[in-house]
């Protein structure tokens, strides 16, 4: 029982320390498909070599340019702000922020 019990804390305990690794390993493969996606838009499809190289060094190693936020964060200060202004509370609330953060 006490092997077991190791046994779960131990693969609790690794995938503790590994899931910001798995985020941001998401997080770059989101990066290099929308880079991939600009370069073939600016026409540097994968034959062009070394200018598709340069610019695709750029554009990983770009920092988003951003006020702290993230776009969810920007949509619920938005939709908050307006049902606010309309002074809706409870369910009305609810249903409001919902279709808001939805469209």
């Amino acid at each position: 029982m006490k092997i077991a019990s190791l046994g779960v804390l131990s693969l609790f305990t690794a995938m503790l320390i590994l899931a910001p690794v798995v985020g941001e390993a998401a997080e770059q493969q989101n990066k290099m498909k929308a880079c991939n996606e600009q370069a073939n838009a600016k026409g540097l499809g994968e034959g062009k070599g070394e200018e598709r190289k340069a610019f695709m060094k750029e554009c990983l190693s770009a920092k988003p340019a951003s006020s702290g936020k993230t776009a969810q964060q920007e949509k619920m200060k938005a939709c908050n702000k307006e049902a606010g202004e309309k002074n809706l509370k409870g369910d009305e609330r609810k249903k409001f922020m919902s279709t808001c953060l939805s469209s």
